[in-house]
């Protein structure tokens, strides 16, 4: 018997009918995942209206031109090819707003999602019996052996036990990525999400108008075959700080957040290395510099792997960028230390004195990051 272009998965035939249900495939270097991807798919969604769109943050690796190579022979293949702006949740929202199906799934493009269990989401969600459907590692023939280590593992479970706290519907694994909803409801959601960090599950949840149905399905996370796993500290503070901002009903934007997180971190690294230094016998202003170039750098990391995710400088952007950052946060290092210095002198209270001039370079380097160094492009 002679097997339709429907049938095998491949190109439909010209006039086809809009597919079904769109899968969004977020993506940043993982070309060596393409073409297993979409043979996966084309095996699981067999006799299905569907589509695939591979959403690349302009991966230096050449993960859009695989995709471009498949689609020029394959209509079930798409790609939205992102210039100057990354972040996982923001790739999903603008991968569903290209799609027309009235059925969304999200995954993965790392091949850990078992796309085996793909086709119940969908039919969960296109039945009317659920808005959201969830694969889920912690119901009943779930598993998450493929998280690489314990420390992984602890991080995953750490999130959950966090968003289990805040969520309004039970859910027992929000931090997964991989999921099927209606896309009217996401599209009618979308201006409400925050659209930052790697959790877009959570976001979606806790911003829908109405409480959604959930429905979990038991699905495994395999091992990665290729790329890097995104899953680190890092991406769990971004993650509770998106909960603080839902929490905070938009009142507190997840950035603003960003920036007062890592402000914190640098007044603590800038009180750490000031007694450090002060104990092994350095002068006030000495030791206030000390902790005060120690926390313009930390601070300019963690705003560029945080706070600016999305905007992260990398290669010869990325030096130039420390450069900026440490000429113009000298200014307000010049307040810091003048500020502190006066107050020691005035109270001889070392502790207050670094206090209060930290807090001026904090300020600073708020404004810096966002008027300057990590600039919307």
């Amino acid at each position: 018997m002679t097997m339709s272009a429907q049938d095998d998965g491949r190109a439909p035939p010209p006039g086809a009918c809009a597919p079904d249900v769109s899968v969004i495939v977020p993506c940043y270097n993982e070309q060596a995942n393409v073409v297993p991807m979409v043979q996966a798919l084309r095996r699981v969604l067999a006799g299905r209206r569907w589509e695939v769109i591979f959403v690349d943050d302009n991966s230096p690796d050449g993960t859009a031109e695989a995709v471009a190579a498949i689609a020029r022979s394959d209509a079930h293949v798409r790609c939205v090819r992102r210039i100057g702006r990354r972040g996982l949740s923001s790739a999903v929202i603008e991968g569903v707003l290209s799609s027309c199906a009235p059925v969304v799934a999200v995954m993965d493009g790392d091949l850990q999602h078992d796309e085996a269990r793909l086709p119940d989401l969908i039919d969960a969600v296109a039945s009317g019996a659920s808005d959201i459907a969830v694969g889920s590692r912690h119901v009943e023939g779930g598993d998450n052996a493929g998280l690489a280590n314990a420390w992984r593992h602890a991080l995953s479970d750490g999130g959950i036990r966090l968003a289990q706290a805040v969520l309004p519907v039970r859910l027992t694994d929000p931090m997964s990525g991989f999921f099927a909803a209606r896309r009217d409801l996401f599209v009618q959601t979308a201006p409400r999400l925050s659209a930052t960090g790697f959790k877009i599950l959570l976001d979606l949840v806790m911003s829908a108008p109405q409480r959604p149905r959930v429905t979990e399905v038991a699905c495994g996370f395999k091992p990665r075959l290729a790329g890097e796993s995104k899953l680190d500290t890092l991406v769990l503070i971004q993650f509770a700080t998106m909960v603080l901002d839902k929490l905070a009903n938009g009142w507190l934007p997840t950035r603003f957040m960003g920036f007062a997180f890592v402000g914190a971190v640098g007044v603590l690294v800038n009180l750490a290395v000031l007694e450090g230094l002060r104990a092994l016998g350095a002068g006030f202003v000495t030791a206030a510099w000390g902790g005060t170039i120690c926390a313009i750098m930390t601070n300019f990391w963690m705003n560029n792997r945080v706070t600016y995710a999305d905007r992260r400088l990398r290669g010869a952007r990325l030096w130039s960028g420390l450069a900026l950052f440490v000429v113009v946060c000298l200014v307000g290092a010049f307040a810091n230390v003048g500020i502190g210095s006066q107050f020691h002198v005035a109270r001889h209270e070392w502790g207050h004195a670094a206090a209060i001039g930290a807090v001026i370079g904090v300020v600073w380097n708020y404004a810096v990051s966002s008027t300057l160094v990590w600039r919307a492009r």
